[in-house]
């Protein structure tokens, strides 16, 4: 049976900007109707002057069922995972529920042998991934569930072979390593050649795929970016950036997800302030607020504030900035996130680093349904999803409101409030 509601006295931000009308109708998974009057025999929401904007979408996960069902419950409707391994019969099963985000994901990245992420579990004799306690479905260390060999690539034959394969698995685009360990804790990784590099964003562009690549050196970057990616999985953190470096970025035209929260982490940087928050810390569990609050501590000697400022001069730039968090698996050794929740800390970090709360706001829900063409999302407007996240407060003056939330639908689906 279909479902028909209208949320009225709303302040609607619709994914780019405030518009006027103030009552959307949700008929089924899809909005009827921005504006207007309540259709007859709708149930009826009353916002009480609350806003009203798309579900977030997280940019860069590692994620599972648990994951997913954490990130709806802060009104992440969409994670784009950038590493994990999901069985099409996985993916079917995701598609099908309501009580969690829906899911995108690359499959298994593109890396030469030993290289990037092998580091987090090194293969056991056999030729298999070491699992761990505790380890859930997808793994957040962007590595394999255990049973999992590690697929590597030190050819061009073998990058066209496994791209074919993740294709034919359903990944929605391609995730790239490059990664010399600077800055992840494990430096002297060995890095991708350019050769398996230039294969891997032709045969990604050749599927139709997006190529998107693990970089977090200044230097990685410019690899990346010369070699034709779409976008920045990271923003590098090895250093501030140089006028050359924003300007090459912008005229390719390529995206960034800065993924500001794990880099905060990576510098020793708690979350437990953020956890503190009781909109954040009702939600979560034990596990999971144990991890928030600790960090990954790998580049202490890193300077957050650079950081910050290099997303401020991309931006300025032009460059199309995505909102992600890179988060995984509640344990300490991957510190300072949680699915769901660090998403709205991620939002805080983009205002620090310059970005109004509009533009903040942008980079989690129609800046990246643009670039990743997921066309039914990201915007309130008629005919697409009724993905939908209702606040207290007004985000796009202060951006913490996000985290006051009202209500979330997925697919139109109203969500039970979980406390």
């Amino acid at each position: 049976m279909r479902r028909t509601t209208a949320i009225i006295n709303a302040r609607v931000f619709d994914g780019e900007q405030v518009i006027h009308g103030r009552t959307v109708t949700i008929d089924g998974a899809g909005i009827a109707a921005v504006g207007g009057s309540v259709p007859p025999h709708a149930s009826v929401v009353d916002a009480g002057g609350g806003t009203l904007m798309p579900g977030l979408i997280d940019s860069h996960t590692h994620t599972d069922l648990d994951g997913l069902r954490l990130a709806l419950r802060f009104g992440v409707t969409t994670e784009l995972e950038m590493m994990g391994h999901w069985t099409p019969e996985e993916r079917r099963a995701v598609d099908k529920r309501d009580d969690v985000a829906d899911l995108r994901t690359a499959g298994m990245g593109i890396t030469p042998p030993g290289g990037h992420p092998s580091e987090y579990g090194p293969p056991d004799e056999d030729g298999s991934q070491s699992d761990t306690p505790d380890t859930p479905h997808g793994r957040g260390d962007d590595g394999p569930p255990g049973h999992f060999a590690f697929p590597f690539c030190s050819t061009p034959q073998e990058t066209v072979k496994m791209i074919e394969q993740q294709v034919g698995q359903g990944c929605d685009y391609v995730k790239i390593m490059i990664e010399d360990g600077t800055v992840v804790g494990h430096p002297g990784l060995p890095m991708i050649t350019g050769e398996v590099l230039a294969t891997a964003v032709k045969e990604a562009h050749r599927h139709g795929k997006l190529a998107i690549a693990h970089a977090t050196t200044a230097s990685a970057a410019l690899r990346a970016v010369r070699a034709g990616v779409d976008g920045l999985g990271h923003v590098f953190l090895d250093g501030p950036h140089t006028p050359d470096i924003v300007s090459e970025i912008a005229a390719a035209g390529t995206f960034v997800i800065p993924t500001l929260t794990v880099a905060s982490s990576a510098m020793g940087h708690t979350g437990a302030e953020f956890a503190a928050d009781q909109r954040v810390r009702d939600k979560l569990g034990k596990q999971w607020l144990e991890a928030l609050r600790a960090s990954m501590n790998v580049y202490p000697e890193g300077d957050l504030d650079a950081v910050l400022g290099t997303v401020a001069a991309l931006h300025a730039a032009g460059v199309d900035i995505l909102a992600g968090t890179d988060v995984s698996e509640p344990v300490p050794a991957f510190g300072g996130m949680a699915h769901g929740a660090s998403v709205h800390h991620e939002l805080q970090l983009l205002v620090a680093a310059g970005l109004t709360p509009v533009q903040a706001l942008r980079a989690a829900t129609s800046t990246p349904a643009r670039r990743f063409g997921l066309s039914d999302r990201g915007r309130i407007t008629v005919g697409a999803r009724a993905d939908l996240l209702l606040v207290d407060g007004d985000p796009t003056t202060t951006i913490s409101d996000t985290l006051s939330i009202l209500a979330v639908w997925r697919r139109g689906v109203h969500q039970t409030p979980l406390a």
